[in-house]
């Protein structure tokens, strides 16, 4: 019971955020999802557009499956939207098109943090599911240095997702921008746009909170046994 409640201290708050985050996701794309655009442009029209407005007629606008699977392939060069985002007339599909855009630009322009989080990717995929079963393992086995491998495993994890969150956060300060230059929405609908994306900001946020939380938690029942 005591080990449980110390888990809770370390991961209580990043549980809440993150469900708070996924209710403030859901809660603005539902609410901006009824709010069609002034101009009426679908997510693709809105991606396709922002895309040759940058010169980027190289990268592919194509529909992806499942709700918010939107995302952008560095290596394909392909932006890929959900169907609701995709044919959405909509100012949450504007929003979302558009910082799936900004990641297009980023890999265009060179973008530090992009190329570094793609990087870690292989990393991340091994230390998110290895870290973790060997951490337990050490631990079980009183090894203690296994158990810390496991810890520095699952740190590529938690170094990942603080990565993640610049990359995030200029894809939506670059979206923004770019549908008020480039004159895709007006101004009262830019509000939507904001609070669309600020919400899914929280959740990389949530993200990151979590994973160094859990990291804490291993490091510190190391540091306990050895007492």
């Amino acid at each position: 019971m005591q080990g449980m409640g110390m888990y809770l201290l370390f991961a209580a708050p990043a549980l809440l955020l993150g469900l708070y985050a996924q209710w403030k996701v859901k809660s603005a794309y539902s609410k901006y999802a009824q709010v069609p655009t002034a101009r009426g442009m679908t997510g693709a029209q809105v991606a396709r557009y922002l895309l040759d407005s940058e010169g980027l007629q190289n990268v592919q606008v194509e529909q992806s499956q499942g709700l918010l699977s939107d995302h952008y392939d560095p290596r394909a060069k392909v932006l890929r939207l959900s169907p609701d985002v995709y044919n959405g007339q909509s100012v949450s599909a504007a929003g979302i098109a558009a910082h799936e855009m900004g990641h297009a630009l980023q890999d265009a322009k060179g973008y530090g943090p992009l190329a570094l989080r793609s990087a870690m990717v292989p990393s991340v995929r091994i230390g998110s599911m290895l870290g973790p079963m060997i951490f337990i393992g050490g631990l079980l086995l009183n090894m203690t240095g296994l158990a810390w491998l496991g810890v520095l495993l699952f740190g590529a994890t938690a170094a990942f997702a603080l990565v993640t969150l610049p990359v995030e956060f200029d894809a939506s300060n670059r979206a923004k921008a770019l549908l008020t230059t480039r004159g895709v929405l007006v101004t009262q609908e830019s509000d939507g746009v904001n609070k669309v994306l600020n919400a899914a900001a929280l959740t990389y946020v949530a993200a990151a909170l979590q994973a160094i939380s859990t990291l804490l938690y291993y490091a510190f029942l190391l540091v306990g046994n050895r007492d």
